[in-house]
């Protein structure tokens, strides 16, 4: 009955699992890698991302 007790007067706490944490050191996504940053791999996409990156760095804060 303590148990009982004990949830009724602190409630109950729902979590999720924790996650393993990754710290391999390894890039998961392409869009996290420098060449997809800087848009120097080709890909029309990546070279407006990155214009529009440069643009937010240069802008006044």
């Amino acid at each position: 009955m303590s148990e009982i007790d004990d949830i009724i007067e602190g409630g109950m706490v729902f979590r999720g699992a924790s996650k393993p944490k990754n710290d391999d050191g390894k890039v998961k996504t392409k869009a996290k890698k420098k060449k997809y940053i800087t848009g120097v791999h080709g890909s029309g996409s990546a070279k407006q991302k990155a214009k529009y990156r440069q643009q937010r760095a240069n802008r006044h804060k």
